[in-house]
């Protein structure tokens, strides 16, 4: 029997399947399929729409019941070649072989997802292709799972730990936020799977064996277990074709897993735990949290009713939880754990501090149930609760891309409600639940009981005190020593010989040749001619005496609506880091009549927020210049001429006079930086080789570097408890405020066409009038160092190395074989050597038009000279050896996928806005298109002869602190970071 289903892409369902609904959601202009596969209950939902980018996932629900990341490895392994790609690598060979907008795979605490997106029809079926008979068919050879999971290796004739997994999780494991989240899961629940760590404890992985493995993809990786979800344009009936015909067909009815509810703490309980800090000063480091276990996520009416708790709770500074421990002085920061968890089966709700003391604990507790008790005796205020309805109405409603694809975002924030046998309808339909919602508000004390429930009433509470420990880092290398000593002691001739054999095995099978034939491909044919173009209407408006330009762009934005106003910023101010502070502090502080918490409710209730920031380039023609432009921005879905005048308020009439909320938030930004070191540090390192290669990359090691951070919290000491030092600090941001304040504009407005002729006239109406000042220039410290060879230590267990040579500025003709280079020397050599070979999670090379340089980097690398001698032998590689016909293509495919990524209609706008005003219209981006596709073997060779053969490259490293000594043999100078 057949359905035909009505959208605006006609369509027949398959027989294989059987339809259960649809569903047309109008916040989102999309229809919702839900199908179920009649053989093995396979559930498939559609998300019918008009976009050109098509998205795919398929999922498993994955419940690990320990912390061997058997999960993880899987997902890992399970992408290494498969029973109709019988290839080594299909995943990256795929990502390389296709214009996909993306490619990855997740391991989530419950659920193992892979996910792809393209806007290209026939690399649409080559990737479903692929990834279908890997989730279903994979080989799970055992020498991949030795490689990406975990191996043992003779170095020096003594064992030691491998693997892609190991060494990632040990890079994961090492930050603080990583290990907070563990450890309170493991006291929140006693016995579920969300008590282990689904990615993998260093300590537990060498416990898992290849068998173990095996039997979880066969009791797991069924269709029975899965979650198929399709969005875009695509026919429904062809998805399910290839669907039934490629995987499901093959399947009789397996096992479907279910959550289970987790076992109730009666009381509530207190735990104290360590995390490494390999520093002396131990002062200022303890993390407190407070976790409560609520009902379960598939009730649609607690789970928004707790997001609404989470808005009144701690949306901005304004709300009373957030308000108390951003001002109780027990702590520096709000903890990285704030507000809801929907994303296992029973919701979590969390509140936390940072940079605080142990002792702190039992006054951090008390004072956030005072402060519940307080907000739970009387009813809501009904303003406070408008407005937070407003903030889930505009992300409901505002279509985003520019990030992860739009549609690989909708998928995913359903996907927990399907995992969990819940309807993601209720997620994706948010006008639905609200109106269900609206009529519990009509009982005052709706919020407040809810509130009293589930987080004063509710015995199943964990507060967790998470205290430095400067000993743990020596133990815990001490331990997997001890492991490897009594491996080594039990190691007869036998299983000596075993190991020597198995790592020549593997050996082996990563230098052998795949036979990439049998992958499906697109080619340089399937690339469209023309990059696509953004059209702006150009418009203006008078400011005083003069025409001030606008930037206008009408496209669908769903009801919001974007504006911006451009400052031409002057070179001493782009390279101040007061400029920095600055652009922290508007928005969160007051502004004329508004002290920073009615600000801070104001941008709740009218606007998506207010902020400032800088767009910056390396000038075209002269490296040595900045192009550079400072954006005020706000968005607003229903009071857009109130969001209009509150940007306006906040940043003219900035206020100067809150210290205490200047000193609190200047302690915030250093927290929260420190925090995310380690997830960012082959950034960090690249930019460190780079730094003396423009003025551009000197300015962003200077001001978002890691001296930047040091700088910061030396700034904080200096003026903290310093009158004359505080009075200098806040000269300095109003001499800097004062010269943009009087410094020419023009704006950017992206919004549906019906609203812009209102919206300009207000906005010339809004900036019509500005008061001239005659400032100073600010003064600069200039910092320069030599090109030496650079190492900053930080928290972590693994390394993060790069190494950058100066190259061609973006308008020089071998700019685009320069870019083109980074993606060859990457698939061709690199991948297999620093992440296959060597174990580190990534590594690659790449081009930095911005910096003027070519630069080598690796992630979570357990290597050190190792990686940087293999960054110099894929230039000699290149120039000495072979080269295979497909790379070229491969690395020009890659490039160009990237260059026509789609974003939000919004941010296609505002990318195109600023690529103008930075010289790099749709003309030069047209024509360096037509360079890259030019690029040909010839031309690698002759630039990196020309530029990178026997040339010295500054190295640098961010690597952990107890490799100072090697690293100072090496001959870098030794920068640090104390937490």
């Amino acid at each position: 029997m057949t359905h035909t289903i009505s959208n605006s892409n006609q369509a027949t369902v398959h027989p294989a399947f059987e339809l259960v609904r649809q569903q047309f959601i109008d916040a989102l202009n999309t229809t919702v399929y839900e199908f179920r596969h009649q053989k093995t209950g396979a559930v498939h939902y559609h998300l019918a729409s008009n976009h050109d980018e098509n998205v795919f996932l398929v999922a498993f629900r994955t419940q690990p019941m320990d912390n061997k990341g058997i999960a993880h490895i899987l997902e890992h392994t399970a992408l290494c070649g498969s029973k109709k790609y019988p290839v080594r690598d299909p995943f990256f060979l795929m990502i390389r072989r296709s214009l996909n907008t993306f490619m990855n795979a997740f391991t989530a605490a419950d659920w193992t997802c892979y996910p792809f997106a393209t806007q290209n029809k026939k690399d649409f079926d080559n990737l479903l292709s692929v990834y279908l008979d890997a989730a279903f068919f994979a080989n799970l050879n055992p020498l991949d799972f030795a490689q990406e999971g975990i191996r043992i290796e003779l170095e020096n004739n003594k064992p030691v730990f491998k693997g892609v997994v190991f060494n990632e999780m040990k890079g994961a494991m090492s930050a603080a936020t990583d290990q907070l989240y563990h450890k309170l899961a493991f006291h929140l629940y006693p016995e579920t799977t969300y008590h282990y760590n689904s990615g993998g404890d260093p300590k537990d992985i060498p416990d898992l064996t290849y068998e173990q493995l095996v039997e979880f993809y066969r009791s797991h990786y069924h269709p029975s277990n899965a979650i198929l979800m399709t969005f875009g344009d695509a026919d429904v009936y062809e998805l399910q074709e290839k669907f039934e015909t490629q995987a499901l067909g093959q399947f009789e009815q397996g096992q479907t897993i279910y959550s289970v509810a987790e076992k109730r703490l009666k009381h509530p309980i207190q735990v104290q735990d360590t995390y490494a800090v390999d520093e002396t000063d131990l002062s200022q480091k303890t993390y407190h949290v407070l976790a409560w276990l609520l009902p379960v996520m598939t009730d649609v009416k607690l789970r928004l009713g707790m997001r609404i708790v989470e808005g009144i709770l701690m949306e901005n500074s304004a709300s009373p939880l957030r308000n108390y421990l951003e001002t109780s002085k027990l702590g520096q920061s709000t903890g990285p754990l704030m507000g809801v968890d929907d994303s296992n089966y029973e919701l979590t709700f969390y509140c936390g501090i940072q940079g605080s003391e142990a002792d702190c604990a039992d006054a951090f507790e008390q004072g956030v149930l005072a402060k519940l008790q307080e907000i739970a005796k009387k009813p809501i205020d009904a303003n406070m609760v408008e407005a937070i309805l407003h903030q889930i109405e505009l992300h409901q409603r505002e279509v985003g891309g520019d990030g992860t694809p739009y549609g690989l975002s909708l998928l995913l924030n359903g996907l927990s409600g399907a995992i969990h046998h819940g309807d993601p309808v209720t997620i994706w339909d948010v006008d639905t639940a609200l109106a269900e919602i609206k009529q519990e508000l009509e009982d005052p004390m709706w919020l407040s009981n809810l509130i009293q429930t589930h987080l004063i009433d509710n015995p199943h509470r964990v507060r967790l005190t998470l205290v430095p420990d400067n000993q743990q880092s020596k133990r815990e290398q001490a331990a997997e020593q001890a492991r490897l000593d009594q491996i080594e002691a039990q190691l007869d001739e036998e299983k000596h010989q075993q190991i020597i054999a198995n790592t020549e095995a593997l050996k082996q099978r990563q230098a052998t040749p795949d036979n990439l034939d049998i992958l499906p491909k697109v080619t340089l044919d399937d690339i469209p001619a023309e990059l696509k173009r953004v059209n702006e209407i150009q418009h203006s408006i008078k400011l005083g005496q003069q025409q001030s330009s606008v930037h206008l762009y009408h496209t669908g934005t769903n009801g919001l609506f974007y504006q911006q106003v451009l400052i031409e910023v002057p070179q001493d101010i782009v390279r101040s880091p007061y400029f920095n502070l600055l652009s922290l502090l508007m928005g969160e502080v007051g502004a004329g009549d508004y002290d920073y918490l009615e600000l801070q409710q104001q941008q709740t209730a009218i606007s998506g927020g207010v902020g400032m920031g800088l767009s910056l380039r390396s000038q075209l023609n002269d490296k040595q210049q900045i192009s550079a432009v400072l954006a005020l921005t706000t968005k607003a879905l229903h009071r857009h001429e109130d969001a209009m005048d509150l940007l306006h308020t906040a940043f003219s009439q900035i206020r100067f006079d809150e210290k205490d909320r200047i000193i609190e938030l200047l302690q915030q930004r250093k927290a929260r930086w420190q925090s995310r070191i380690s997830g960012a540090a082959h950034s960090y390192a690249m930019q460190i080789a780079s730094r003396n290669m423009s003025a551009l990359a000197r300015r962003d090691y200077e001001i978002t570097g890691l001296p930047a951070l040091r700088w910061l919290g030396q700034l904080i000491e200096d003026i903290r408890d310093n009158t004359d030092n505080y009075q200098q600090f806040i000269d300095r941001l109003k001499g800097i405020h004062q010269r943009i304040l009087t410094a020419p504009k023009s704006f950017l407005l992206v919004c549906e066409a019906q609203y812009s002729e209102q919206h300009l006239a207000h906005l010339q109406q809004v900036w019509a009038q500005q008061q001239i000042h005659s400032t100073a220039p600010v003064i600069l410290n200039t910092n320069y160092d030599e090109n030496h060879d650079e190492a900053w230590l930080i928290q972590s267990n693994v390394q993060f190395c790069a190494a950058a040579y100066p190259v061609v500025d973006v308008l020089d003709a071998d700019a685009a074989a320069f870019m083109v280079l980074g993606g060859y020397l990457r698939n061709g050599f690199l991948h297999s050597v620093i992440r296959e070979q060597g174990g580190a999670y990534g590594g690659g090379a790449g081009y930095d038009g911005n910096a003027c340089a070519f630069r080598f980097y690796s992630y979570r690398d357990p290597r050190l000279s190792e990686t940087f001698a293999d960054f110099e032998q894929s230039i000699a590689w290149l120039l000495h050896e072979q080269q295979p016909s497909h790379l070229l293509e491969e690395a020009i495919l890659g490039l160009i996928a990237s260059m026509d990524k789609p974003g939000s209609p919004a941010g296609e706008a505002i990318t195109s806005c600023y690529a103008q005003l930075h010289g790099r219209d749709h003309d030069f981006r047209q024509n360096l298109r037509q360079q890259i596709l030019a690029v040909t073997l010839d031309d690698l060779r002759r630039i990196t002869q020309e530029y990178l053969w026997e040339k010295t490259p500054v190295r640098a490293v961010v690597a952990p602190f107890n490799r100072q000594e090697e690293l100072s043999q090496l001959g870098f100078k030794i920068q640090r970071i104390e937490n």
